[in-house]
């Protein structure tokens, strides 16, 4: 799906008042979703019904990963020993279980342990424990290895690499194994709430709708879902639980949250190569000591005849400065250092994929309850970044809401005409071990926007672990990733090696492994708040760096057709739902919203 956005490229100040009279023709319409131009104020719909069908239920979850799954695992146990008759519907927007999940992972067992505590007996996916750990410093040419011990966050010895899509997947069967209903497919698209504002559930996106935003003959309207009490766990930036954010006013004393972007490959390596359950992880090059990221290169056992499978990853934190920077091909760089390359040699790489993590911790924590719901998992803050974990946090919190939701379901305390709120949900993460690492670890990523950048992150990390977190101050991130970005005219442009084709590649043909397909003829989810700013601000002042912080090659500028400049294409069908764009994008004029249900990416096991 193309979108066109004309300008007239790095001399857009400077337009004529002839030109700012034609200023449609200038800045023609882009975004035609309902989001941002209403449907009551639009005559082609005028005579379409509207009225949406509705099912009950009594927790609602939404989103179906790690801590959606242990949600609904843990309410249908405990409706189990009580004998009660209690309703769980999780709604999941990919169209397979595990289909949208993308993450490293080396998992801490320690939630699964609670849940399922046969979960070995019962085939879980967890076939790799960790036997060898290693972190270094990359320079340009060498790799300076930095020790690695029992009780340093960083030590796996008792971890599992996963691929996590695949945990998921069986952590969804055994959901409705227990009775609970999974409906994929379904993406969570408008937040309902009842007469008193508390959250009544949500509805899903309606389907049948033209690209350029009139209905189709084929038009179908969502479903809403009214429950007792809705658990959101979409993961990173939920676009449902910005709503609920801005509503209920959860962020008011936290920290804007702080993110990263996430870049993973899987490779058939030959076995010389091959070292099952090693676990490495680097800092440093090819990022500049301002720049906070690193790598990941996972070792995984596989069945006999399979090739041999390892998992190579880099992170980019989202609060870069320079707009140059170009998180995929800085990945792609990383596999070029002579002491990684090896690994990669006469391999073959067979999938690829992105995705936003949320890495502020403890200082940009919302209030996780508010009238009718709770937030758990990724989409509340809960990963551990200098453990480089969240699988483990995000299960145990999902268990708590769990926990928390069915005592008001089974009081009767909760129906569906009045909403609770869940407090004891947020008293249960206080004395758990999601909120006791994060507070142990809350100063170590904000450590490394001092002066010395790495050097002085490292170095503040060390003692922090050392006394445990219990140093009596607390750092500050000093602002949300957006704002960071400097002008293009004050930054250094960034010369990357042109792909290989067997080591390195190009970003369509990546895209290419992700499976990703939406209906073309919807309006494009990537949505514009005003359709003027991106040739205004984003092209003008910061030389366009959506085209260079997508991962997925969704924001392309290209020549306009007749005369100077450029025009922005929005390729929505590229679109792997990372969210980078709504979070990185400087004027925050991009909204993210979800596609028809079903749309997007089809991981198999990232």
């Amino acid at each position: 799906m193309a979108v066109a956005i004309v300008s007239s490229a790095r001399q857009v100040g400077r337009l004529t008042n002839a030109a700012r009279r034609l200023y449609s023709d200038v800045y023609p319409k882009i975004s035609t979703h309902y989001t941002i131009h209403p449907r009551d104020k639009d005559p082609r719909w005028k005579e379409i019904n509207m009225e949406r069908v509705a099912e009950e239920t009594d927790i609602l979850i939404i989103g179906g990963g790690p801590a959606g799954m242990a949600a609904a695992i843990r309410a249908r146990q405990i409706a189990a020993e009580k004998g009660a008759e209690v309703r769980v519907t999780l709604l999941e927007k990919a169209a397979e279980t595990g289909g949208h999940i993308l993450s490293g992972a080396c998992v801490d067992p320690i939630a699964l342990n609670e849940l399922i505590p046969d979960w070995k007996e019962r085939g879980a996916p967890m076939n790799t424990p960790v036997t060898s750990d290693k972190f270094g410093l990359l320079t340009k040419s060498s790799r300076i290895p930095i020790p690695v011990f029992p009780g340093l966050p960083n030590y796996n010895h008792g971890n599992y690499v996963v691929r996590l899509g695949h945990l998921v997947k069986w952590l969804g069967e055994q959901a409705e194994e227990l009775g609970a209903e999974v409906w994929p497919g379904c993406a969570g698209a408008e937040v309902l709430y009842r007469e008193d504002g508390s959250v009544r559930g949500v509805a899903t996106g309606d389907v049948g709708i033209a690209k350029d935003g009139s209905p189709k003959d084929a038009f179908e309207r969502g479903m809403e879902f009214h429950s007792k009490i809705t658990i959101f766990t979409e993961g990173c930036h939920g676009h449902l639980t910005k709503m609920v954010s801005n509503k209920f006013n959860l962020r008011e004393k936290s920290e804007p949250q702080s993110y990263g972007i996430g870049l993973k490959e899987l490779w058939e390596v030959k076995p010389e190569n091959h070292k099952p359950g090693l676990v490495e992880h680097t800092i440093g090059w090819p990022l500049d000591k301002n720049t906070y990221g690193g790598s990941f290169i996972y070792h995984l056992n596989v069945a006999e005849g399979e090739s041999p499978l390892v998992a190579v990853g880099f992170v980019v934190g989202l609060d870069y400065t320079n707009p140059y920077i170009s998180p995929f091909r800085e990945f792609q760089r990383f596999k070029l250092h002579p002491y990684v390359n090896p690994v990669f040699e006469g391999g073959s790489r067979i999938a690829y994929g992105a995705r936003a993590l949320v890495e502020g911790g403890w200082q940009c924590l919302p209030r996780p309850v508010f009238p009718g719901g709770v937030l758990a998992g990724d989409t509340a803050g809960f990963l551990n970044v200098p453990r480089i974990k969240g699988t483990h946090n995000a299960m145990k919190s999902g268990m708590l809401a769990a926990e928390s939701a069915m005592e008001l379901v089974l009081s009767g305390d909760a129906t569906h005409d009045r909403g609770v709120v869940p407090e004891s949900y947020e008293e249960k993460l206080k004395n758990s071990f999601v909120y006791k690492e994060l507070k142990e670890v809350r100063n170590c990523r904000p450590s490394f926007h001092t002066k010395l950048g790495l050097y002085g992150g490292v170095a503040y990390s060390a003692f922090s672990t050392l006394v445990r977190g219990k140093e009596p101050w607390t750092l500050s991130h000093g602002g949300a990733d957006h704002s960071r970005l400097r002008p293009a005219q004050e930054c250094q442009p960034i010369e990357y090696p042109k792909p290989d084709g067997v080591v390195t590649f190009d970003l369509l043909s990546s895209v290419a492994l992700t499976g990703t397909n939406h209906e073309a003829d919807q309006p494009p989810h990537l949505t514009l708040k005003d359709d003027t700013v991106p040739v205004k601000t984003n092209l003008g002042v910061y030389d366009g760096p959506e085209a260079r912080f997508c991962p997925a090659g969704v924001y392309e500028f290209v020549p306009l057709e007749e005369g100077d400049g450029q025009r922005l294409q929005i390729n929505a069908q590229n679109c792997i739902h990372c969210k980078t764009c709504d979070i990185k994008d400087p004027s925050q004029n991009i909204n993210w919203v979800v596609p028809e249900g079903g749309g997007g990416p089809a991981y198999n096991g990232m």
